[in-house]
């Protein structure tokens, strides 16, 4: 009977342990406004380093990837054994033909004419993907980065990670005019480029009901950004 209470106690500790590990989407003050981000905390077991650069097909540019990797405990920068950090993943990025995807602080581009690497940009960011917009490139020849970016703490848990919002950047081939095309606070769902029209389509969630967490009782946006409008800003439509 006593083995029974404690298994019993044990299971509702797990499960009270597994509820307070479902964090908010975003979190609000008092006033139901969203809280201002607070310093991110720094983890001591990362250190900054960037992947070889990568050049995309059609492209007169390369772009080095910047990010964080974790270092296992044996390795120091005094060690040269590799047996010393043979469990560590010296790569902070995946490659396709025409994405990077990883969870990047930063980007350099770099023309191939030049030895100049420059930022895409001074803020702190995670950048999820970074996708080359081939097909458009192929009907307009205008080259064109697409970005799936984690901009703001949302949850305030001083961490920017999955957990946080995903916002939906743009910028030319060179990183420059680096652009936020979907709204503060509202979570990306998808996209996809319409080349008929040489459109972006985009969808949003909102939370209105300022509950922390997306369901049935939010507003869905589409969106959609003219590529021939160099100004890029995106309108709302509604198909329903």
């Amino acid at each position: 009977m006593i083995k029974n209470s404690l298994i019993l106690i044990l299971l509702i500790c797990v499960l009270a342990s597994c509820t307070d590990d479902k964090k908010p989407k975003i979190v609000y003050d008092n006033s139901g406004k969203n809280k201002e981000t607070t310093e991110l905390k720094k983890d001591t077991t990362l250190i900054e380093a960037a992947d070889l650069p990568i050049q995309m097909d059609s492209t007169d540019y390369l772009i080095h990837p910047i990010g964080f990797l974790k270092i296992s405990k044996s390795w120091s920068k005094t060690s040269y054994r590799s047996s010393d950090y043979k469990n560590t993943n010296f790569s902070v990025s995946n490659q396709s033909k025409y994405q990077i995807t990883g969870n990047l602080t930063n980007l350099k581009f770099q023309h191939i004419d030049s030895e100049k690497l420059v930022p895409l940009t001074e803020e702190t960011i995670n950048i999820q993907s970074v996708t080359f917009l081939k097909e458009v490139f192929d009907r307009t020849k205008s080259k064109y980065l697409l970005y799936k970016v984690i901009d703001k703490d949302t949850n305030q848990d001083q961490i920017l990670d999955y957990q946080d919002l995903k916002s939906l950047y743009i910028s030319n081939i060179d990183g420059s005019n680096f652009t936020k095309i979907t709204p503060d606070y509202q979570e990306l769902v998808n996209w996809k480029i319409l080349v008929s029209k040489n459109r972006l389509y985009f969808k949003t969630v909102e939370d209105i009901n300022k509950d922390g967490e997306f369901d049935k009782t939010d507003i869905i946006h589409y969106q959609y950004l003219d590529l021939d409008n160099k100004n890029w800003k995106a309108k709302e439509y509604n198909p329903l």
